[in-house]
């Protein structure tokens, strides 16, 4: 067996074996090349915000499958900014609470419940999110004291509020972002309550990423030390 190439994982020389999977020297892993482009060519298009359903088609390989490795990205990349909090949380910040709510439901006094409150810090011109506790908690106890058009009329409060905000000319990263969140979320087809920190970190993750840098990053990520295959 002859030695080419180098380790996706550790960048040491690999072994390539006679069924065309190859062999790392030093740590061990057995993979496939052709896997390993596929992954790289999702996180390309991942990246670059293609959906699953066109990334599936553009690599050849199942939906439900491109599904699990967009999952995988977004948690990777939730740790990662994570990371980045711990490193900027040092430097002066200011902050501000942003209530998302379909803009389906933003009309129906009961929908209010399943509205997501988060804390976007700004540094900057980064900036990182906050999520916090779900109202659906209290959805139960509000109905049946009908206290439902009360709290719907705060949340209307606050549009208007918002509202102001966006269309003054107050512009900083916090605000910028809160643009950019909006048209990143409506581009899917409805986010679970249980995926939604990790749709909103990634959109985190792009706003204070240069397109050109997040593959790198994470690839980085997936590969080197704590990625895996799927």
């Amino acid at each position: 067996m002859e030695t080419t190439n180098l380790c996706i994982y550790c960048e040491n020389p690999l072994y390539h074996l006679s069924d065309g999977m190859v062999k790392c020297s030093k740590c061990k892993k057995k993979y496939s090349p052709k896997r390993i482009k596929q992954t790289q060519a999702l996180i390309q298009l991942f990246c670059n915000d293609e959906n699953a359903l066109n990334a599936s088609k553009s690599v050849g390989i199942t939906y439900v499958t491109v599904l699990k490795y967009y999952q995988k990205f977004r948690h990777l990349i939730a740790e990662y900014c994570e990371l980045q909090y711990h490193a900027l949380r040092t430097q002066e910040s200011q902050y501000e609470e942003y209530l998302y709510l379909e803009k389906s439901k933003r009309h129906d006094k009961k929908a209010i419940f399943d509205s997501h409150n988060f804390l976007t810090f700004g540094y900057g011109e980064n900036v990182y999110t906050l999520l916090m506790p779900s109202l659906g908690m209290y959805k139960q106890q509000f109905l049946e004291d009908n206290l439902e058009e009360i709290y719907f009329k705060e949340f209307s409060k606050f549009m208007r509020t918002s509202k102001i905000i966006k269309i003054s000319e107050h512009d900083n990263a916090i605000v910028r972002f809160w643009h950019y969140f909006e048209q990143f979320i409506t581009t899917f087809k409805g986010v679970s309550d249980e995926h939604f920190p990790y749709y909103l970190k990634e959109a985190e993750f792009k706003f204070n990423t240069p397109v050109e840098k997040r593959a790198d990053i994470l690839e980085e990520l997936y590969f080197k030390p704590h990625g895996s295959d799927i």
